[in-house]
């Protein structure tokens, strides 16, 4: 399985993204996945994570209310929409899948957010 993370840039406090992560190489239905972000400087940490049938979504205390996950399995994709950014919110975003002992890393897109 190939992860590419993309939909980063660069964007003003308040602002809004959406991150994308697209797979290849093998349908991601079964897998369950999530977003990772890291910050300079700091170590990597748990941002969202959605099941394979896209239900029960989990959120960081930091991003709930303010970022929504999704995917589509038609098209192999999983969304990060991410609404009121604040400046803490700069990192570099990468996407995760999991089947059990299998997982895979995707790179990641960098997202900054000015004051």
């Amino acid at each position: 399985v190939q992860l590419q993370a993309f939909g980063g840039g660069l964007v003003q406090a308040g602002g809004s993204l959406r991150l994308s992560c697209a797979a290849s190489g093998r349908t991601l239905s079964i897998y369950s996945m999530a977003w990772f972000r890291q910050a300079p400087g700091k170590e990597r940490e748990f941002v969202s994570a959605i099941s394979w049938s896209a239900g029960s979504p989990y959120y960081a205390d930091s991003v709930k209310g303010r970022f929504t996950i999704s995917r589509d399995n038609a098209k192999n994709t999983m969304y990060l929409q991410m609404n009121n950014l604040e400046p803490e919110d700069t990192a570099i975003y990468s996407c995760y899948v999991w089947y059990g002992w299998e997982t895979h890393w995707g790179q990641g897109t960098h997202v900054t957010v000015s004051s």
